[in-house]
């Protein structure tokens, strides 16, 4: 049976697949499901090094995520600029690889108050490294794919994050008491290495169809997209910022992006508080972090199979992008009420399943009608530096109230209103991509030609 006959078969039932693409799929399915199951073997042991380190320090973990992030960007963008994406791919990963097998001898032998600090220099590399990889697999989706492929195929890639965190976070709950913690960064660093293996696969499928011998092979688009992306997008380095406060309609998704993120931030401030109060053994903390990153995944993977597709053709991209939104308000305002621990691990299950399954997708959807700069430039000032400057307003934020004796209750009061305004804000960001989308093209900020109809990325 050829490849493209495979094609026709369990998979296109699944996803409007079409013939010679079942390849490419395959290995951006394993990239992707490699990656985040590594994240997720060592997210819980993040998080439960932040509480260790004392829910009372959190601000400046946070903080230092921010001052590492503005760090390390610039050399990101030279690396990136410099080498070709074959080379860039796989150092970035390895590098990361590298620092885990730090990390792992500082765990193995490090003790005392040396081990709570490797913790917390841990927490702020783990939130560093969660934003690089998530950056770097769909950077390369829109370089291998096209537009009119990532309309149809991205959604079931992303799919592969969620299966990725189900496993990931089964192994951390279900070993770590038995196996340790440096045993688990070997498991991850061995996940790394497979989705570099799997980026590698794709990366040379890529190349040959851009072969003339082989271009009569390729699946339609993929040549395109891939000499697209290579093109110099050209402009101003400080494109990125100058469009998005020039721009209503950038500066409002940086307006979503940092509601998200400060109320995000308010909740795991409530979450970290009662696992402190509830847990005092450290391996029944990170268990406890594990399951509800197993049912945040299990719950995401239903909808995004059954839901999020039918949800946002049905809703439309306004309706749904006001869902996570409204839960956020309502969701508060029952933590205001009641703040109890199964109001919390609830609130906090239902708003990252629904972020995952519906605000994600839709959200990248509003940059569909942006101009190619701006789609590079822009969104990744939004998605990176708008982001943590979230957590860093909503981290002190939550010091601040706990400092002032106001209790949980008062941050939770504080953010009822914030989530109010941010259901205003999306619903005003649905209306103006519809708008936007049906009118066409237009001018952007920049004087440049807004592009119709981008992929729609959906990483978790």
């Amino acid at each position: 049976m050829t490849e493209r006959t495979a094609d026709k078969g369990f998979l296109s039932r699944l996803v409007s697949m079409q013939p010679g693409e079942g390849r490419l799929v395959a290995w951006a399915f394993l990239y992707l499901f490699s990656v985040f199951s590594a994240y997720y073997v060592i997210r819980p042991i993040r998080d439960e090094a932040g509480v260790a380190g004392g829910v009372n320090n959190l601000s400046w973990l946070f903080t230092g995520t921010l001052l590492t992030m503005m760090a390390v960007n610039a050399p990101f963008a030279a690396l990136v600029k410099r080498l070709p994406r074959s080379r860039f791919i796989g150092i970035t990963y390895r590098f990361f690889m590298a620092n885990l097998v730090a990390f792992l001898l500082l765990f193995q032998y490090a003790s005392g108050d040396a081990n709570v600090w490797i913790g917390r220099a841990f927490f702020i590399w783990v939130s560093v490294f969660n934003l690089f990889v998530v950056s770097v697999f769909w950077a390369f989706m829109v370089d291998v794919f096209s537009t009119e492929q990532g309309k149809r195929l991205f959604g079931f890639i992303a799919a592969a994050a969620t299966l990725g965190g189900i496993l990931g976070a089964s192994i951390t709950a279900g070993t770590v008491e038995a196996l340790g913690v440096p045993v688990l960064l070997l498991f991850a660093i061995a996940l790394l290495e497979l989705g570099v293996q799997a980026s590698k696969r794709l990366g040379a499928l890529t190349t040959a169809f851009n072969t003339p011998a082989n271009a009569a092979e390729a699946p339609a688009g993929v040549g395109s997209a891939g000499a697209s992306a290579q093109a110099p997008i050209g402009g101003s380095a400080f494109a990125g910022l100058t469009h998005a406060l020039s721009s209503p309609y950038l500066l409002n998704i940086a307006v979503y992006m940092l509601l998200y993120s400060v109320l995000s931030t308010f909740l795991y401030f409530q979450q970290a508080a009662i696992v402190d109060r509830t847990f005092v053994d450290r391996a029944a903390r990170t268990v406890f972090f594990a399951r509800i990153d197993l049912l945040v995944n299990a719950l995401t993977l239903g909808c995004q199979l059954f839901l999020t597709g039918r949800v946002m053709r049905a809703a439309g991209v306004a309706l749904t992008l006001t869902f996570v939104p409204t839960l956020t308000a309502v969701g508060f305002l029952l933590l205001g009420l009641m703040p109890t621990a199964a109001i919390v691990v609830g609130f906090t299950v239902l708003r990252r399943a629904s972020n995952f399954s519906f605000a994600r997708p839709t959200r990248e959807v509003l940059f569909t009608v942006v101009s190619r700069e701006d789609k590079y430039k822009a969104k990744s000032l939004i998605d990176t530096v708008v982001y943590r400057l979230g957590d860093q307003v909503g981290a002190w934020a939550s010091s601040g109230i706990a400092m002032a004796g106001l209790g949980a209750g008062a941050i939770a009061w504080a953010a009822v209103p914030l989530g109010v305004a941010w259901v205003g804000n999306a619903w005003w960001l649905g209306r103006r991509q519809d708008r936007m989308s049906k009118s066409g093209p237009e001018i952007t900020a920049s004087g440049t030609v807004a592009t119709v109809g981008a992929p729609i990325t959906a990483s978790p």
